[in-house]
């Protein structure tokens, strides 16, 4: 099982952010690169939940979203070709007095398969790099759609 930490500020509020995050329209590519138009399916979505599958390349992970307390949001694998036990990930959202935000994150990912266990092996060693990457570009595209 692999856990990574993350740490980015953004310019955007916490409700910009919650509202790019929590946006399952077409063109969630751009907020998140690893979510491609075609695995999208939302399949139930309410006041501060939702039931969304996405992926991109190959992997596929059914979530489920919660952002009842909209400064953190937890997305919690339910079903995954590869992704299982505790997988998910984790954004906790802190103003700051300069009007930037914090936005701290944390992604488990447990293998449920030999794939998933391959690929959990390779985020725990290269992932903090990668998904920190990944990162910088849904803030940069969440600023750039408030801007």
């Amino acid at each position: 099982m692999a856990t990574i930490h993350l740490h980015q500020t953004t310019t955007a509020t916490p409700d910009q952010f919650l509202a790019g995050i929590t946006d399952f329209g077409p063109g969630r590519s751009k907020i998140f690169p690893n979510s491609a138009d075609g695995y999208l399916k939302v399949h139930s979505q309410g006041s501060g939940q939702a039931d969304v599958t996405e992926g991109s390349n190959g992997i596929w992970e059914r979530l489920h979203y919660d952002w009842s307390d909209p400064r953190r949001i937890t997305m919690t694998t339910t079903d995954s070709n590869v992704w299982g036990g505790r997988s998910g990930h984790t954004y906790t959202l802190t103003p700051r007095p300069d009007g930037k935000t914090d936005v701290d994150a944390v992604v488990v990912r447990e293998g449920k398969n030999f794939k998933g266990r391959v690929l959990a092996v390779v985020v725990g060693t290269g992932g903090k790099q990668v998904l920190g990457k990944a990162l910088g570009k849904t803030i940069k595209a969440i600023e750039a759609r408030n801007s």
